[in-house]
């Protein structure tokens, strides 16, 4: 069975053909730049050069129907026809409190994606028009939605209440949602393999640092606090977003600057976190690189990112108790040693311990490793996350009727035998690359594929 993911954005669609029965990646990439001038679809086939070609999609519509001529293409595609694709999953970003688990998109569905929308205007708009413009062009199989916020459905009251007038809440529906679920589910199943635990007796701390960042609270197995919070605003310092801040600066710099409403949300999105501090920076390598070369807003970005992970690192073990693991994940998360050592300093008297000559080692996306020192009595993980496999295991799950709430569900990668043939493909130039990996990498290394593309 031959399975479509669909990762829709603004102005981007990410996309991955799987072949379920051999368990492989047949194609990925993506289109950029959608509904602006410059657009061009990046394709990825196992074994070939990546393909880049320039293609007007003016719309959702265009990039998609981009995507499925391009994996049909007799000389760069991957399938020789589109029947061949039997199911379509999508990611959506808010799922409000309608959503506990992934569900096979129909009309009641996405009316009610339309209704709460106002609730993330930067992402489900983009969602809704990408599910509507794969269920135009691909009308006759089943397109399933996953959630980013269906993971934290879990959180109990008295963490996803605000102080707020209970109306807000009651009417409105204003209240802590969470995201990055897909990840946060993936790495939490794969932390208790590792630690050899029931999923379900394991407490961990998760983060997944990327452009967007945020962090969770896992206890007994589920989601009991996040970071973000009705808006993937909220929580740690992130690329371009502020995270937690006063929320009277608004107020502030409204009456001081001048600036509406639009101003400022467009700075808090947009214009703020290590971007606004460096006031030149997004990319954290080029921000360690300038805080070397003695940029002092570069080293201060890096020391406030820090700071506040830690913060929350703190919180949450006081939130959940015991800890067994602490888990890092996504683009800086995997590849980012001076964040999380900076994150972890000073943390020992609470248990967490890490080995710095192990943490500067992990710096890839082809293994779990352990950067623990021996005698920490909480394990640190690095955890290359995997949503798009969780998607596509839940779009197959969904359509063959076996699909449930991740509470009563197995997914393939918690067993302890599980390998990423992708993966494990490309892990042999990492450890070219980097001389002593082997010893701190916790996942299988074997059987890799040998037609993988690595960076």
């Amino acid at each position: 069975m031959t399975i479509l993911t669909l990762n829709c954005g603004s102005s981007s669609v990410k996309y991955q053909l799987y072949d379920w029965d051999q368990k492989a990646v047949l194609a990925n990439g993506q289109v950029e730049r959608v509904t602006q001038d410059g657009s061009r679809i990046l394709h990825k086939v196992p074994g070939r050069d990546e393909l880049a070609v320039e293609h007007s999609c003016p719309d959702h519509t265009e990039a998609i129907r981009l995507i499925l001529d391009t994996l049909v293409d007799p000389k760069v595609g991957a399938i020789s026809d589109i029947s061949e694709v039997k199911a379509v999953g999508h990611r959506v970003v808010h799922g409000g409190e309608k959503f506990a688990k992934s569900v096979i998109v129909d009309d009641d569905v996405l009316d009610t994606f339309r209704s709460i929308q106002s609730l993330a205007p930067l992402h489900n708009p983009a969602n809704i028009q990408g599910i509507e413009a794969a269920r135009a062009v691909l009308p006759e199989v089943p397109h399933c939605a996953v959630m980013d916020t269906a993971w934290h459905q879990t959180m109990p009251p008295h963490a996803y209440t605000y102080a707020l007038p209970y109306s807000w809440y009651r009417e409105h529906g204003v209240r802590r949602y969470g995201f990055h679920g897909t990840s946060f589910l993936y790495t939490a199943k794969r932390a208790a393999v590792l630690l050899g635990k029931d999923p379900f007796k394991t407490n961990l701390i998760i983060a997944h640092i990327g452009n967007g960042a945020s962090i969770c609270a896992v206890k007994n197995g589920v989601s009991v606090d996040t970071s973000m919070g009705l808006t993937p605003l909220e929580g740690l310092v992130m690329g371009t977003r502020s995270g937690d801040i006063d929320p009277a600066i608004p107020f502030y710099m409204m009456s001081q600057a001048g600036m509406d409403a639009d101003d400022v949300e467009r700075t808090l999105n947009k214009k703020s976190g290590v971007l606004g501090i460096t006031e030149e920076f997004v990319d954290r390598r080029d921000t360690e690189i300038a805080a070397e070369q003695g940029n002092a807003q570069a080293a201060l970005a890096i020391d406030v990112e820090s700071y506040r992970i830690r913060k929350y690192i703190g919180s949450y073990a006081a939130a959940i108790g015991g800890v067994d693991a602490v888990v890092f994940t996504a683009g800086v998360g995997e590849r980012g040693p001076t964040i999380r050592a900076k994150a972890l300093e000073g943390l020992e008297f609470m248990g967490i311990k890490v080995d710095p000559e192990k943490n500067a080692l992990s710096r890839t996306k082809n293994a779990e490793t352990d950067i623990s020192a021996d005698d920490s009595p909480t394990r640190i993980f690095v955890i290359p996350t995997d949503e798009e496999l969780v998607m596509t295991e839940d779009t197959y799950a969904l359509v063959n009727g076996t699909y449930d709430v991740h509470t009563s569900f197995t997914y393939s990668f918690q067993d302890p035998g599980y390998m990423n043939l992708e993966r494990n493909g490309c892990l042999d130039e990492d450890m070219v690359k980097l001389q002593g990996l082997d010893r701190i990498v916790v996942s299988s290394t074997e059987a890799g594929d040998p037609d993988a593309e690595c960076e």
